[in-house]
């Protein structure tokens, strides 16, 4: 959670510092008030969990994870409270994960009357920043565990931050400022679909906008390794020509060019992945939309992407 906007006694968390939206595109805004990756962690005794929360009438679910392992998941359109029961007795770790889709506000939190509940240590997992489109946002996928973000940092035991922005990946500089400033021991870039879908960069300023884009965060990540991932697979866009002249394909040759000249220019700590390997076209049918995956197409993301991240 990169902030939690605070009001009478309820919280709201934001993926970018909410006091400083007027510094970012107001598009971005609705998709950064949308909590994807973000958990609640403590550790209680608890037998059940209760919650109570804004009403909204698009949201995705809440998972409840515990000691590690998914335990329960429960749908939060047009509901104000949500509940975990016959949790046990003991003393477990517990992970509230967000919606992936969907703002929240918690009101409270409620526990048996006799429990136990702390916070737990912070997290000495290695930090992970992914960054992205709506194909990193994951609405589509069942419930917030479910998303490929997620999958991969719970397979890999890292403390994901997730930066997925529904229509919003357009290599804006104040989300390579706000990855700059957070701590990090992977950084991984998604980028292109977007741009191509609204035409927001063309040959001239698109390489040269991914690698200003890595600099800013280089500043504080000289040696962090970077993944820089190009588009997946998207029947019709292909080899069709966007309003600035790319057709997808080129879109993905851009992307590997700005890695390779980043590379050449002294940054050993650039990997480029394509993202063919990652969703090729042998998958188009678990694209409804010949663009997002549904859930079973995250999960091939997932699997792909344990395979072809860095390790670290």
């Amino acid at each position: 959670m990169t902030s939690a906007e605070v009001a009478n006694g309820s919280v709201k968390p934001w993926r970018i510092p909410h006091k400083e939206k007027a510094l970012y595109d107001m598009n971005l805004v609705e998709r950064a008030v949308m909590p994807t990756g973000i958990r609640l962690v403590f550790r209680t005794n608890s037998t059940t969990i209760t919650g109570n929360c804004d009403s909204v009438d698009e949201r995705s679910n809440i998972d409840l994870v515990v000691n590690g392992r998914l335990a329960g998941s429960v749908e939060t359109v047009n509901e104000t409270s949500f509940q975990f029961e016959n949790l046990g007795s003991e003393t477990k770790d517990i992970e509230l994960w967000m919606p992936q889709f969907g703002s929240i506000r918690i009101d409270n939190l409620t526990f048996d009357d006799s429990a136990e509940t702390s916070a737990t240590s912070e997290s000495t997992a290695p930090k992970w920043i992914t960054y992205g489109s709506s194909i990193t946002h994951c609405r589509t996928a069942d419930s917030p565990t479910k998303t490929w973000p997620a999958i991969v940092a719970r397979t890999r035991g890292y403390d994901l931050t997730c930066l997925g922005f529904g229509g919003q990946c357009h290599l804006d500089p104040m989300i390579a400022r706000l990855i700059r400033d957070r701590e990090a021991d992977l950084i991984s870039l998604c980028v292109g679909i977007n741009i191509y879908g609204a035409g927001s960069l063309n040959e001239r300023t698109f390489a040269p906008g991914i690698m200003g884009f890595i600099q800013i965060v280089r500043e504080k990540h000289p040696t962090t390794p970077i993944a820089l991932i190009s588009p997946i697979y998207s029947p019709g866009r292909e080899t069709a020509l966007n309003p600035v002249g790319f057709t997808l394909e080129q879109v993905r040759k851009e992307v590997k060019r700005a890695g390779e000249t980043l590379q050449a220019h002294g940054d050993d700590n650039i990997t480029y992945i394509n993202g063919l390997d990652v969703f090729d076209s042998d998958n188009a049918h678990l694209l409804p939309d010949d663009l997002h995956p549904n859930n079973e197409g995250y999960g091939i993301m997932a699997s792909n992407l344990l395979g072809l991240l860095p390790r670290i």
